[in-house]
C-alpha cells in the first residue's frame, strides 16, 4: 500500500493526512474483497524498516493504526471478517498488543474474509524466526533433521495456515516487494502500478484481478501440459 505520503505531498498537505486517506482505501478493497468473495486478503501495513522513517511519523502511524482498529473492529465482526496479524509483535506497545488480541479472539470464528495485516513485519525477520524455531526444536529432538521440507518451513512462517498469495499488488509505480512474503511470494502473480494507494479505486483493483486471469500459471510445467494437450 505504498504512496500515502507522496499523495500528500502532491497536494501540499502533510504526510500524516495522506495516511488518512490511504484507511480509506483499505476499508474500500477489504469490502470489494468481500463483495466478491474473494477469501484472503493480505495487507503490508508496517514494515520492519518504517521504524526508520521519522519519529513524528512512527508515532502517527501507530496512533492511526491503534485508531482504526478501534473503531473498525466491531463493523468488520459484523461482516463476518476474521482478523490476522503477522509480524513481531514486541516492539509494539502494550495498547496495540491488546487492541489486536481482542481483534483476533472477537473474529476467530468468521468465515467471510480472512483479512492479514502485516504489522512490524519483514520476508527476512519471517524465515529467520522460523529457521530459529525449527533449529530449537531439532535441538529438543521434536524434528528429525532430514524430515525437514518445505512444508516443514511453512508451518514455521508468521503466515502458517494461510494460503501463498495468488497476486501481488504494489502501487506507487515502485517495481519491488520491498522484504515482503519473500517465501510465500514464490509462485505469486506481480502487478505493479503507478496509482498512489489513496487513488487505488476499486477499478483499478478490478484491473489488477482482470490482469491476474489473463495470465497462465504454469508452476513450472508447460502450456502444453496445463492444456492437457502435450504429445509423447
Amino acid at each position: 500500500m505504498d504512496g500515502n505520503g507522496r499523495w500528500a505531498e502532491n497536494r501540499g498537505l502533510m504526510r500524516f493526512e495522506g495516511h488518512r486517506a490511504g484507511v480509506k482505501t483499505v476499508k474500500l478493497i477489504t469490502q470489494t474483497c468481500l463483495d466478491m468473495q474473494i477469501p484472503v486478503l493480505s495487507l503490508f501495513a508496517f514494515s520492519s524498516e518504517n521504524w526508520l522513517r521519522p519519529e513524528a511519523e512512527v508515532e502517527f502511524l501507530m496512533l492511526l493504526f491503534l485508531e482504526t482498529l478501534r473503531t473498525e473492529v466491531d463493523k468488520l465482526h459484523e461482516n463476518k471478517i476474521c482478523l490476522r496479524f503477522i509480524g513481531e509483535r514486541r516492539s509494539l506497545s502494550t495498547a496495540i498488543q491488546d487492541q489486536m488480541a481482542y481483534a483476533e479472539q472477537l473474529t476467530h470464528h468468521n468465515s467471510g474474509l480472512t483479512l492479514n495485516l502485516a504489522i512490524n513485519y519483514g520476508g527476512r525477520w519471517d524465515i529467520t524466526q522460523a529457521a530459529r524455531r525449527i533449529a530449537e526444536d531439532a535441538k529438543q529432538g521434536k524434528i528429525n533433521p532430514e524430515d525437514i521440507n518445505e512444508k516443514t518451513i511453512d508451518q514455521y512462517l508468521d503466515s502458517v495456515n494461510l494460503p501463498d498469495p495468488d497476486l501481488f499488488i504494489r502501487t506507487s509505480g515502485e517495481t519491488r516487494v520491498s522484504n515482503f512474503f519473500l517465501w510465500q511470494l514464490a509462485y505469486t502473480e506481480l502487478y505493479f502500478t503507478k496509482k498512489l494507494w489513496p487513488d487505488f479505486t476499486k477499478d483499478e483493483f478490478l484491473q489488477a484481478l482482470t490482469n491476474f486471469h489473463e495470465r497462465e500459471r504454469r508452476y513450472g510445467k508447460t502450456s502444453q501440459q496445463i492444456l492437457g494437450t502435450e504429445h509423447v
